[in-house]
């Protein structure tokens, strides 16, 4: 059985882990990757093989660094052919008072969040256009849409960057390849456990649903998105916030 192949970055916890899992479920074989943690990519790995009977790959790589990036196409290849689906989720976010932030940190958070997407829709998107099919998911955030937090001033300019880049690689890689992004807003992440329960509660109240978003349902609209049901849509920013 011929199975399509779907590379989910930063995929070892929170919302990547969560997508790369409702994939699986869907009959994806799956490339897992992440720059940290290796035995949680390799858990994960294994449990995708056996609880859902897909094949899947686990690669150590910072998608941020060009280098890493072509190498990972080349295993991904090696290993499957062609690729069909990229979700672009690895980012990293740091928080801290404005006044507090070197510009180190604030370069390390764009370095990070940006030229992974960019690097990922560059060298993979542009196998995809050759191929003359593909999905591209960025992950990008309401930070960088409508809630802004001076405390992650780097994070919320790397997400509105990431809905830059949807707009341009949708229309150079167009018609072939659909390229779209969603936009979460609050999500119950290990990035964000450690949030201090008033500012929990003040979110909270200010979202419609009254509650933050579970990572599994981030990871539903993924999977629609990148089915064979999404087929006209493209370019596009969906937010997934529960009302804010």
């Amino acid at each position: 059985m011929d199975r399509k192949v779907a590379i989910v970055t930063g995929s070892r916890r929170g919302i990547g882990k969560a997508i790369v899992i409702k994939l699986a479920q869907k009959g994806y074989d799956i490339v897992i990757n992440d720059k940290e943690d290796e035995n949680s990519v390799n858990e994960l790995v294994d449990l995708i093989k056996k609880d859902y009977g897909v094949n899947a790959l686990g690669i150590m790589a910072d998608v941020s660094e060009e280098n890493n990036v072509k190498k990972l196409l080349e295993e991904v290849k090696k290993k499957f052919g062609s690729i069909e689906v990229l979700i672009n989720n690895a980012a990293i976010v740091e928080d801290m008072e404005l006044d507090d932030r070197p510009i180190e940190v604030f370069n390390n958070t764009i370095k990070n969040n940006i030229n992974s997407t960019y690097l990922m829709s560059k060298y993979v998107g542009g196998e995809m256009f050759n191929n003359k099919h593909g999905k591209i998911i960025n992950i990008s955030s309401t930070n960088g849409i409508n809630a802004f937090f001076p405390t992650s001033i780097d994070y919320d300019a790397s997400k509105a960057a990431v809905i830059s880049l949807t707009h341009n690689f949708a229309l150079a890689y167009a018609p072939y390849v659909l390229v779209n992004s969603i936009a979460p807003g609050w999500v119950n992440t290990d990035m964000n456990k450690d949030l201090p329960k008033e500012l929990v509660l003040e979110e909270s109240e200010k979202i419609y649903l009254k509650r933050f978003a579970e990572p599994e349902e981030i990871a539903s609209l993924v999977a629609f998105l990148v089915s064979e049901e999404c087929s006209y849509i493209n370019g596009e920013i969906i937010k997934i916030d529960g009302g804010y």
